[in-house]
């Protein structure tokens, strides 16, 4: 079964969600991938990282999460277009935000509680014009005057970036540590049109 390339063009904003918070919360974390619509077809229990699904499924049009902050990646070895999942049900790849059926690989994170900050700049190897955050952004342009974040350094907390305002389109998951150009998180270009803070949901 090969994967459609089905493009999302009804993209939702998505509330990403930690499990309540503890080493035993982590070990209970599960996400369960479907390669039909509305939990049917062939299925795969997950609870850990895998950098190549492609041996227990061949396309994924449903997920389920019982734990566990997820990202789910397009391609294998963590690559390709970025899906954050919180626990939940995904009656179908719209609902995560999917431009396609395809997930290849996957991480779990751990919750985390802690404060959040970065520092953006526009232009690479952090330099020019900088703004540092502590929150979400709906909308950059409206707070940063520029379209373009070239780099930046997160330091304290996980965030999530956006390609559009509002929290749409293609999504690129930052940890902590320095991104010298774009391509460090992973996007084709440097074109952000939000962030928010991937925050603990209790």
């Amino acid at each position: 079964m090969s994967c459609s390339a089905a493009k999302d063009d009804h993209l939702r904003a998505c509330e990403t969600r930690f499990p309540s918070g503890s080493h035993r919360d982590a070990e209970r974390a599960e996400i369960i991938f479907y390669e039909g619509r509305n939990f049917q077809g062939r299925h795969w229990e997950c609870s850990s990282d895998c950098m190549d699904t492609f041996k227990h499924f061949k396309c994924c049009n449903s997920i389920r999460v019982s734990g566990g902050h997820w990202v789910a990646h397009e391609k294998p070895h963590y690559m390709g277009y970025q899906y954050i999942i919180g626990p939940g049900e995904y009656p179908d790849y719209h609902n995560w935000m999917g431009f396609n059926n395809c997930v290849r690989s996957c991480q779990m994170y751990a919750p985390y509680r802690g404060s959040y900050k970065m520092r953006i700049y526009n232009r690479p190897d952090m330099i020019g014009h900088t703004m540092e955050f502590m929150d979400d952004c709906p909308n950059l342009y409206e707070r940063f005057r520029y379209r373009d974040i070239f780099s930046c350094n997160i330091m304290e907390g996980f965030w999530i970036f956006y390609e559009h305002p509002n929290y749409r389109g293609r999504q690129y998951f930052l940890r902590p540590g320095e991104y010298r150009a774009c391509g460090d998180w992973g996007c084709q270009n440097p074109k952000v049109g939000s962030f928010r803070r991937m925050r603990t949901v209790m």
